[in-house]
């Protein structure tokens, strides 16, 4: 009998779950990193397992970061695991790759960035000759509680429902890429050009975030 695998953002979340399909779908088994009964299968990531990346053959190593390499802006992004999070990606990409699994369920928090790791996920498990071919279908839960999961189960959105939003998501990744890939290298370019290395990170959120703060703590140090 096939079975659904179905991903969740966080174990917490895949622990509640498997109390809530108990009752219908019977009993499941705990194992080291899923569970597992005769119709499911749940796992879990911790947030963000894999990030995007430039082609190695676009990536201009530390040394020669300068304005003459910029900007950069590869034809495709790869993808390549966290480190701290490689184990926990390895057992979720064994469980996508399981010849019972027939369907995948995206039951990561509701939302553009829970629509974006579990496409990264699946990405990555499919090799660079074979996509990963299995129906996919989103669970959409603004609630908990176990009949409000149980709920979301019987109103399952389609894979075609969730594409704006998943493109979304991803434009938004690589467009975050691109900011800091390259105001990071110009920044640090421009400060270094005396000599030495001056590292300056540049971010979409972290920039005009450090200006906020920087301009409020400005005024406060000129209060009288």
């Amino acid at each position: 009998m096939s079975k659904s695998l179905i991903i969740a953002e966080k174990p917490s979340v895949a622990q509640d779950i498997v109390r809530a399909l108990t009752p219908a779908a019977g009993k499941f088994e705990k194992h080291a990193e899923h569970f597992e009964n005769e119709r499911y299968v749940v796992t879990s990531a911790v947030g963000h397992l894999v990030e995007i990346k430039a082609p190695e053959e676009f990536d201009v190593k530390r040394g020669k970061w300068s304005f003459a390499h910029l900007p950069v802006v590869p034809p495709h992004f790869d993808l390549a695991p966290i480190d701290k999070a490689k184990s926990r990606l390895a057992a979720v990409v064994k469980q996508v790759k399981r010849k019972d699994v027939g369907e995948l369920i995206n039951a990561c928090d509701a939302g553009r960035e829970g629509e974006l790791i579990f496409r990264l996920i699946v990405q990555y498990a499919a090799s660079k000759k074979a996509a990963i071919d299995k129906p996919v279908k989103r669970l959409w839960l603004q609630s908990m509680t176990p009949q409000a999961i149980r709920d979301g189960f019987d109103q399952l959105r389609s894979d075609k429902q969730m594409r704006g939003l998943a493109d979304a998501a991803r434009s938004r990744s690589e467009a975050d890429w691109l900011v800091g890939i390259n105001g990071t290298r110009a920044m640090t370019a421009f400060n270094s050009r005396d000599g030495g290395f001056f590292l300056t990170t540049v971010g979409r959120v972290q920039t005009p975030t450090l200006s906020v703060v920087i301009e409020r703590e400005e005024k406060i140090r000129k209060h009288v």
